[in-house]
């Protein structure tokens, strides 16, 4: 545990990636700007996110062949919602063979943005929506010093296509396994993650270690050996955009529910 009094935030929504799999729906517009119940992705995870007290900025970052798009959309939301900070961030890449992987640009961002590393940051994938409020999540992550949301699927079989969480009785994450073939748990690492101040610079060292620099939850295996990381299990509705099938759920689920409660 660590004295988390007065600690404040920033947010980052990696949105680089080029969404292959979504072709031709993603050839020419971003994964997060694509809309479900009538306003996009990335929408919903900003409205989750911008009551939040401690929030100083939301920074997204994005590629260059959709960037303007971004701060298009970005600049309408602002007008919408004057105290929203929101900054996009471009790393340069123009398509996935040049891409810096998700890694690589939350490191790019923190080196770009010195001010950064003195808040805490959470860090979520662009094409997640959930319906559970973020509040919980960042108040109970808030006096570790670095936590994973978890979802129970509720099926091992499903869970290849995951990162595995194991966790001790008082949440604390003992292994983790990225889309193992023989799991051995239900519960899936989401790409939603608080790590405090104290973490951020561990961002360049694992690169410079030469590891991986794509999936998120790359870091978080390197990092729960050395540090400890605390498992929030949240609940309700969590939708990883990753297919049209995945896409069209989220549609009927939110145009149902009117999204997050």
């Amino acid at each position: 545990m660590r004295d988390y009094r007065g600690a404040f935030m920033n947010a980052l929504i990696l949105a680089a990636g080029y969404a292959t799999r979504l072709y031709p729906l993603t050839l020419n517009k971003a994964k997060p700007l694509l809309e479900i119940a009538g306003k996009p992705i990335v929408e919903w995870l900003v409205d989750n996110l911008i009551a939040e007290p401690d929030l100083e900025g939301i920074y997204i970052v994005t590629n260059d062949k959709f960037a303007a798009d971004f701060q298009k959309w970005a600049t309408r939301y602002q007008t919408q919602h004057p105290n929203a900070r929101i900054a996009v961030i471009n790393d340069g890449s123009r398509s996935d063979d040049d891409k810096l992987g998700a890694i690589g640009d939350i490191n790019l961002v923190l080196t770009q943005e010195k001010t950064l590393s003195k808040s805490d940051l959470l860090i979520v994938a662009g094409d997640n929506l959930f319906q559970e409020p973020l509040a919980r999540f960042i108040h109970e992550a808030k006096p570790a010093i670095a936590t994973v949301a978890v979802h129970d699927i509720g099926d091992l079989n499903e869970m290849k296509k995951y990162g595995v969480v194991t966790v001790s009785a008082d949440d604390k994450v003992t292994h983790f396994d990225e889309k193992p073939e023989n799991p051995q748990s239900t519960l899936a690492a989401m790409a939603l993650y608080y790590y405090s101040r104290a973490v951020l610079p561990l961002f360049a060292t694992y690169l410079a270690d030469g590891n991986n620099p794509d999936q998120p939850g790359r870091f978080l295996q390197w990092l729960y050996t050395r540090k400890p990381v605390k498992a929030f299990k949240m609940q309700g509705q969590w939708l990883d955009i990753g297919s049209k099938e995945t896409l069209e759920t989220a549609r009927r689920i939110f145009e149902r529910s009117g999204g997050a409660s």
